[in-house]
């Protein structure tokens, strides 16, 4: 059976326990007047809280344009055309000064290319005399580990091991997964080979950890000066191997940085600024990482990309906003811009923050322009979904003429977040249309669409409505993924309606041979469970078997040993078995659960009805003989 009549079938049984009487729903569609209902006004963007935006700057055409950025300028030549004798003689002619943070942005850029990232990194190596330090080295070795550019990539590695680098750990690990990901078994074990190699080999290792567990585990005072002084060469890669060793010490990196300064007269340059601003990236630290971007400015370093890429990372990761778009207006103020997806990412970021500022978005925005990008419609899409978010659908609808001004027509990925908007404000009904508006437009609403439109209403409370449009999207034969089935189950749960959600996942695994997620029937489970409904849990339990998810076995063990009866002791451990029965640990599980909720007879009881290789088992006398003795296991 087609799996979209048998999502229409299945959501129309519901109905019927429901009691809801299903009539077919015409919606009318939006009279011109409210098709248009945001474009009378003029822009004024002061009310969504940035006056200071220009809004010309919405206007721009979307032709590429180029300019003059030197670092950017080098790679785009390479880019686009095949490396040789003329290409070189137009690099001669820039005259550039390759320093260390411009080949590394050179040869970011050129990351997914291998060949023409070796023949920069050659040229400047072989005709402008740059030294590569280690940093560049390790970009190289990722760079080249591919089966296309491995003759290259052990040249590298034996420059580098010449010029007395070691790969690190995390380098190591990356390319022997990448090897090992790509069929390339023998160059994972040549590597490990001489990874290990150079482990022994590594005079100065036991040095570094010596000089970074003092500084750990005491003030940089005389006593650590000694120290430094006497066992070890402070160069610019071992003031490296220190700081990566003392990444999980922020403070404590900083100490030694500025320290080592002070009281050895080591001049940091663009590289060790750079690793201290990936160590100060965080939280817990990130006032100190901003005075160490000025004191960088004042030194005249700049911020190297690879160093913007894992900070904004970092940034990510702890919700930092506001200080990931000042990074990104400081990036595009200087020569090493970020990329032009990087405005679309961040203006997401931005959107899901569930309150959007919109200061934000409308700064990124202008940085963007200002770098010489015409808005793209993604970056259209990143401030409509924002003003959607809060709630603006005015300002959001003057943004769509804009951008279809600009040559965009709205598409699904738009109108969702209109969608969105409108059911996270309650305006349910207005949603709903919203896909009249789409269809009138020649725009199909995907599954996508209505995944969003279904989980407005159940997270509205109106669960029932949401089962009206799921019965709808069926019938334009759309089918359900496990994602939206997830909304279903989780809407249902919230409203009590576990049998009516229990009734609908069996349908959708059994007849429409769909896949639930994991979380979908943990959910559910625990749900039967909690309405003692263990018969239909164990069910899901078997189900997740075949779907070849992992035993989903605690909840199980609390119910039965607080409230169940050895029957279904019985039945849990069939619904468990692979073969013939499950593992040893199931057993003991159980067992366990029973003896600390008191219930000793019935787990003796229980006992006797298990299978001799387990009643003989050594694990299973010593339990229960321990609760003969008077202890009760933990």
């Amino acid at each position: 059976m087609k799996r979209s009549k048998v999502m229409a079938t299945a959501s129309i049984r519901l109905f019927n326990s429901l009691h809801l009487n299903l009539q077919s729903r015409t919606r009318l569609l939006h009279s011109q007047s409210q098709v248009t209902r945001y474009s009378h006004l003029s822009p004024d963007f002061s009310s969504i809280g940035s006056p200071q935006v220009y809004i010309s700057a919405f206007t721009a055409s979307h032709q590429k344009l180029y300019f003059s950025i030197k670092p950017n300028s080098i790679a785009e030549l390479i880019s686009a055309n095949e490396w040789s004798d003329v290409i070189e003689q137009e690099l001669e002619k820039s005259n550039p000064t390759l320093k260390h943070e411009i080949v590394l942005y050179v040869l970011k850029k050129l990351d997914n290319n291998p060949e023409k990232a070796w023949n920069f990194f050659k040229w400047v190596s072989e005709k402008h005399d740059f030294k590569p330090n280690y940093p560049l080295y390790s970009l190289m070795l990722r760079i080249l580990g591919r089966k296309e550019s491995m003759d290259e990539f052990w040249v590298i590695v034996k420059n580098l091991r010449d010029g007395g680098f070691h790969i690190d750990k995390e380098t190591y690990v990356t390319l022997v997964s990448n090897f090992k990901n790509a069929k390339m078994a023998d160059d994972a074990d040549a590597l490990t080979k001489l990874y290990s190699e150079m482990i022994e080999e590594d005079v100065t290792e036991s040095t570094v950890k010596g000089v970074v567990e003092f500084v750990i585990g005491s003030d940089l005072n005389d006593e650590v000066e000694k120290k430094v002084e006497l066992e070890l060469s402070l160069s610019e890669n071992t003031m490296l191997r220190i700081l990566k060793e003392l990444r999980g010490h922020p403070l404590k990196a900083l100490g030694f940085f500025r320290w080592a300064a002070k009281h050895l007269g080591y001049i940091h340059n663009t590289v060790t600024y750079n690793a201290m601003l990936r160590i100060l990236g965080s939280n817990e630290s990130i006032e100190e990482f901003w005075n160490m971007v000025k004191d960088m400015k004042d030194a005249d370093h700049a911020i190297n990309i690879d160093t913007y890429t894992k900070v904004s990372r970092q940034f990510q990761n702890g919700k930092m906003i506001r200080d990931l778009v000042e990074l990104y207006e400081l990036m595009m103020d200087g020569p090493y811009k970020a990329s032009d997806q990087d405005c679309s990412k961040l203006l997401r970021l931005i959107s899901l923050t569930g309150n959007p500022d919109m200061d934000l978005v409308f700064r990124v925005v202008k940085k963007y322009e200002a770098a010489g990008y015409s808005l793209s419609k993604a970056v259209y899409d990143g401030i409509h979904r924002s003003l959607t978010s809060i709630g603006k659908f005015d300002e959001a609808e003057e943004i769509l003429e804009k951008m279809r001004n600009a040559g965009y027509e709205p598409d699904n990925i738009t109108y969702s977040q209109l969608v969105y908007g409108l059911c996270k404000a309650g305006r349910l009904e207005e949603a709903s249309k919203t896909l009249d508006e789409m269809e009138a437009q020649d725009c199909v609403p995907d599954l996508k669409t209505w995944t969003i439109l279904i989980q407005g209403h159940c997270m509205a409370g109106e669960v029932d409505k949401a089962l009206a449009c799921f019965t709808e999207m069926a019938g334009k034969n759309l089918d359900a993924d496990a994602d939206l089935l997830e909304v279903l189950v989780n809407g249902l749960c919230t409203k009590n309606k576990v049998d009516d959600a229990y009734a609908l996942i069996i349908e959708m695994v059994e007849k429409a041979k769909l896949r639930p997620l994991q979380a979908t029937y943990k959910l559910l489970i625990q749900r039967l469970l909690g309405e003692g409904k263990l018969k239909e849990a164990l069910n899901l339990l078997c189900s997740m078997k075949k779907q070849n998810f992992p035993p989903f076995q605690e909840p199980f063990v609390q119910y039965i040993a607080k409230s169940g009866t050895i029957k279904d002791a019985k039945e849990f451990w069939k619904a468990l078995s692979v073969k013939a029965h499950p593992s040893l640990s199931v057993y003991l599980n159980v067992f366990n659960s029973f003896f600390r909720e008191g219930r000793h007879s019935e787990a003796q009881d229980l006992l006797y009805k298990c299978p001799r290789h387990i009643r003989n088992h050594s694990d299973i006398l010593n339990l229960f003989g321990s609760t003969k003795n008077g202890t009760v296991p933990i």
